[in-house]
């Protein structure tokens, strides 16, 4: 075997360890969670409201305000943030101000959630006088999502091949006309994957939703977008170290629906983004 074989073989050792570093812990914290909790999973847990401080009953008030508030956040952030990512690529020029964009951009995606938080209750909750609601929440988990949604969409509309663009202008078409039918549909699954993944973040966060929209127990569903809800996350936090002699299989059974939830909203991307990839090939 020649040196550079020998080096080959050392690179691969070395990636195949370092990826095993990274999955094996996760796959055994799965594994760890669904077997402790999948037990005390059934219909009712699934079906109804808490009772007997959140030590009986279910928890479909929390399955409901988790639901509500990615609902909430997607239709704060997709638009904005896709909208944004359009205009930085289409039709910004590339000059100081736009560069400062595209990097104070990627910065706020590495800023901790809690400073996100502290943002919303002092802007939302106390400035715009929305009070712990969902709205205060939804814009929270919005901002927080914004810039991995427009980094995301961002890449996706710098992969579509310029010469798309330049045929379509050519035969005639306005600027808009090739984002929409030349540029768009080609980049959708790269700005899926991008806006499920800031939701799936979204819906597993707790110090947004702590400053500005959970309650500690709600038994009920909300009525309208001024109401607190309880959400998953702040739910497992609470019955986890806040509530005494609390059965320590409803833990595991929030964590595993907590995960579920999750995957299901991962999985949905995946075949909708292998749907598009389908259909749209250059």
């Amino acid at each position: 075997m020649n040196a550079a074989k020998v080096r080959q073989a050392i690179a691969f050792f070395i990636l195949a360890v370092a990826t095993l570093m990274v999955v094996v812990p996760i796959l055994l914290t799965i594994f760890y969670i669904v077997k402790n909790g999948i037990g005390a999973v059934s219909w009712e847990f699934i079906t109804a409201a808490p009772r007997n401080g959140m030590k009986e009953g279910g928890i479909f008030p929390v399955i409901v305000g988790t639901i509500v508030l990615v609902i909430g956040t997607m239709l704060f952030s997709l638009p904005l943030g896709v909208l944004s990512a359009i205009y930085l690529v289409e039709y910004a020029k590339d000059n100081f101000f736009t560069r400062l964009v595209k990097l104070s951009v990627v910065n706020l995606s590495g800023i901790p959630s809690i400073v996100y938080g502290l943002f919303g209750f002092t802007l939302f909750v106390l400035l715009l006088n929305l009070g712990t609601s969902i709205l205060a929440g939804s814009l929270t988990l919005a901002i927080m999502s914004l810039p991995v949604i427009i980094t995301a969409t961002k890449e996706a509309l710098e992969s579509v091949p310029f010469s798309f663009r330049e045929i379509s202008l050519s035969l005639g078409a306005t600027r808009w006309q090739t984002i929409r039918y030349c540029v768009l549909p080609y980049a959708i699954p790269g700005i899926l994957t991008g806006a499920v993944l800031s939701l799936s973040r979204a819906a597993g966060e707790t110090a947004p939703i702590l400053f500005t929209v959970a309650a500690f127990y709600l038994p009920r569903l909300p009525r309208s977008v001024f109401d607190q809800v309880m959400a998953l996350p702040y739910h497992l936090y609470v019955i986890s170290t806040q509530v005494p002699n609390m059965p320590r299989k409803l833990s595991f059974a929030t964590g595993f629906v907590l995960i579920t939830l999750v995957f299901l909203m991962n999985l949905v991307s995946i075949i909708l983004r292998a749907h598009y990839r389908k259909k749209k090939q250059w």
